[in-house]
């Protein structure tokens, strides 16, 4: 048989290697070239069990749902009332994730302060300090208390409305933020007692403590130093969720704050982003499980954080446990960050609306993670805050819509028995039962 004549075999597409791919090789190439860690912000993006991979049993036969025109489902919640004199009072159960400024424009800042207030929940500071535009558009208002302690004051301090003790934050547990010297002008400088333009990297523990002892220690001073009215809030990162809620509560928390490794952050190593901290799925069962074993649960409020986007993300962290939620990353791109609109700025980046994640550089075209004051000045704060308020209002519409179907008349009475779970994977981790089985991987056989 001559060659013409031998059949037509169809050649197979090279495949790339699953250990080294072209991204794994870029990588490899471009650590070679420059000698340097890859720097950027937002958060993992590895996809990892998340809340899609669960899903609510709606009543049926078997259950009563609530009719959503008639029946009242409520959604407020108090934080704080462990200890503090004033505790907290939100009309929904999302709150406003620390987001800094310097991170972030005073715009932006000034805009999630007013989306915010006309939602009726809280906004966080983050590090570096208050901002007049934060503290004059929010009203309910977090401090937070960074190991930096970057623009920390007693007179900003007693002006918040609760205080936040940073440990670790779900993108990085176990280590420090950055702030890069293009981000730092001279306000920022300011505020933070720093030069102007140079790299600033956040310290990864707090100085004055070595354990959860001097944590103790810490809140005390905290509370004297606010006469006992401000909450007193714990936030950790997700990688030992079960001693260490138990531990902050030992420390005399009123809040903890859980972070997964879905939230985003201002600027790390990648290696923090993608290999550190785990999902918040499988962190929230076992702080659950922490405040129940001591008598806590409810009585220390929960505030879960690390990629809710919508409002079925509420309702299912809601579910498994948590008091509340807080959203970092959402947020923004409610204000406009990512938005097509500027989709040929963000080509001259480099990069497409919607996958823009150097923060860092602080050259934003939407406004939002700079210091460039021409283009902080093209998000307006007004408009902004409203779209943040809008989006606000629809996570809570929707997370209303699933407790109702659930029966449930508010959102925190629902529970893990209105959950099953799509994979094996999110069934051991959120520990409810594999959809169509009563089957909990590691916990019943």
């Amino acid at each position: 048989m001559t060659e013409d004549h031998l059949p037509h075999i169809p050649q197979t597409p090279p495949r790339f290697s699953a250990t080294f791919d072209p991204h794994t090789a870029a990588e490899i190439r471009r650590a070679a070239a420059t000698g340097i860690y890859d720097i950027r912000g937002g958060g993992t993006k590895r996809k990892l069990p998340h809340f899609d991979d669960l899903l609510f049993l709606g009543a049926s036969v078997s259950r009563y749902p609530l009719e959503g025109y008639r029946e009242k489902c409520g959604t407020e919640v108090t934080l704080g009332t462990r200890f503090a004199k004033k505790p907290i009072h939100l009309k929904i159960p999302i709150t406003i994730a620390g987001m800094s400024f310097g991170s972030l424009s005073a715009n932006a800042k000034e805009a999630l302060g007013r989306g915010a207030t006309i939602a009726g929940t809280s906004t966080t500071t983050g590090d570096g300090g208050m901002t007049p535009e934060e503290r004059g558009q929010s009203r309910t208002l977090v401090y937070q208390y960074l190991p930096s302690r970057y623009g920390m004051n007693l007179t900003d301090l007693r002006k918040a409305d609760a205080i936040e003790v940073v440990v670790g934050q779900g993108a990085k547990p176990g280590g420090g933020g950055m702030l890069l010297g293009q981000k730092i002008s001279d306000r920022v400088a300011h505020m933070r007692n720093l030069p102007k333009g140079i790299d600033q990297r956040s310290a990864c523990r707090h100085p004055d403590w070595t354990g959860p002892d001097d944590l103790e220690i810490k809140i005390l001073e905290l509370r004297e130093l606010t006469n006992w009215e401000k909450p007193i809030y714990v936030k950790v990162g997700a990688s030992r969720p079960y001693y260490d809620i138990a531990l902050a509560v030992k420390a005399g928390a009123d809040v903890v704050v859980l972070d997964g490794m879905q939230g985003g952050t201002a600027a790390t190593q990648e290696v923090f982003i993608e290999h550190a901290g785990i999902p918040i799925i499988s962190a929230i069962r076992p702080a659950v499980q922490a405040l129940q074993d001591l008598g806590m649960h409810r009585k220390v409020q929960l505030i879960v954080s690390g990629g809710v986007r919508t409002g079925a993300d509420v309702a299912k962290a809601m579910a498994l446990g948590a008091d509340a939620v807080a959203i970092g990353t959402a947020a923004l791109i409610a204000l406009g960050d990512n938005d097509p609109h500027w989709e040929d700025e963000y080509r001259k980046l480099g990069t497409t609306a919607g996958a823009y994640d150097d923060w860092h550089e602080g050259r934003d075209p939407a406004g939002i993670t700079t210091q460039d004051e021409v283009l902080a000045a093209r998000l307006d704060p007004v408009k902004a805050g409203r779209r943040l308020a809008n989006y606000l209002s629809v996570l809570t519409l929707e997370a209303q819509t699933l407790a109702r179907a659930c029966g449930k008349s508010h959102l925190h009475n629902m529970e893990p028995e209105d959950l099953v779970a799509l994979t094996i994977e999110a069934a051991a981790m959120a520990q409810v039962p594999l959809a169509g089985t009563n089957w909990i991987p590691g916990r019943n056989f």
